[in-house]
């Protein structure tokens, strides 16, 4: 049997297949049942701030004039002190599942004002947490914006984070970035312990129908994971954070290329909607029989093997191997129609 022992974020996990923020961790049997199918850890559904404030100024003032109804509505929604058990029952959540299970629990932020940022956070690591994930979900719409003060909103929320709390901060990262690896390097220098790659962004759709805008949640596919493979495969190495890979992961062949490019652990929630929460112990234990297959006794052993500054010729990431790969797919097609 392989030790598929790792650290991440400066702790130790006895898997490197963690659960990734998802609404799945709002409930400590669920949690639990993470851990005893082989999660290494579990990051936490998220915590938003505008949610938060939004609906305790909603519960303070007792809706007054909602709907158009000059009716006194008070009476259908809880008291603020009440309302306080929502922030309450996450960190209570955090409380009992680090009581609870022997894995870390990883909380995760979205704040939206220095205030928050520094309220929630100093309230997560008293519950208790492992680690913080702060996921920055900003979406520069603005076109008087420069790509520097975007930069620089980011940076301003890891140091205020970073300097608030004593546990280990991870970022969740989008793609847009015009340099990721110097964006990666400033958020490094900023504070944060780790990187999480990639952040996604849920795009609207439209309904051609009722001419409306539309949300959904569509699960990521085994596709997905090129992106982050290049970028974890690129940054091993360079940096002094852990590396997080997200997006993509239903089964033991997304998370172990993960690990071939860098990844501390590759993170998923995907596949347990799909498949259910027990599919961990099937990724899990086909991990387990690849590295006896493959002769690595541990999860370090093979780490970073396909980094690019691992592999024999690591200008297979760069600009030479886009044209190799056109120049394939040209004879490829030329010997199909010949």
């Amino acid at each position: 049997m392989a030790d598929l022992r790792t650290k991440y974020l400066g702790l130790e996990l006895n898997s490197p297949l963690v659960v990734s923020a998802n609404s799945l961790s709002q409930n400590i049997d669920n949690i639990l049942a993470m851990e005893d199918h082989g999660a290494g850890a579990v990051v936490m559904f998220s915590l938003f701030e505008e949610q938060l404030k939004a609906e305790s100024e909603k519960y303070s003032m007792g809706l007054p004039g909602t709907f158009g109804s000059k009716l006194d509505t008070s009476a259908y929604f809880p008291q603020t002190d009440q309302y306080a058990v929502d922030k309450g029952r996450y960190l209570e959540l955090i409380r009992m599942a680090t009581e609870r299970t022997d894995m870390p629990i990883i909380a995760s932020l979205n704040g939206t004002t220095p205030e928050g940022w520094i309220e929630y956070s100093r309230d997560i690591e008293s519950a208790g947490a492992d680690g913080l994930e702060i996921n920055i979900y900003f979406i520069p719409a603005d076109m008087k914006m420069s790509p520097e003060e975007v930069e620089d909103r980011y940076l301003s929320i890891i140091r205020l984070v970073t300097s608030t709390v004593n546990i280990p901060v991870a970022v969740k990262l989008h793609p847009y970035f015009s340099s990721i690896s110097n964006m990666a390097h400033k958020i490094h220098m900023a504070g944060a312990d780790g990187l999480v790659l990639f952040n996604r962004f849920y795009q609207p759709d439209f309904d051609i129908d009722r001419l409306r805008m539309v949300g959904d949640l569509e699960y990521s596919h085994p596709a997905e994971i090129r992106l982050p493979l290049l970028w974890i495969a690129v940054l091993y190495g360079k940096l002094g954070v852990s590396l997080a890979a997200t997006t993509g992961i239903h089964s033991y062949v997304e998370l172990t290329k993960y690990l071939l490019a860098g990844a501390d652990v590759g993170m998923c929630a995907s596949a347990l909607y799909r498949y259910g929460i027990p599919y961990l112990g099937k990724i899990t234990q086909d991990l387990n029989e690849y590295m006896d297959r493959m002769g690595f006794g541990t999860v370090a052993a093979f780490r970073g093997a396909m980094s690019q500054i691992h592999i024999a010729d690591p200008t297979a990431y760069e600009r030479g191997n886009y044209i190799h790969i056109l120049e394939d797919a040209k004879w490829q097609m030329i010997s199909k129609n010949s």
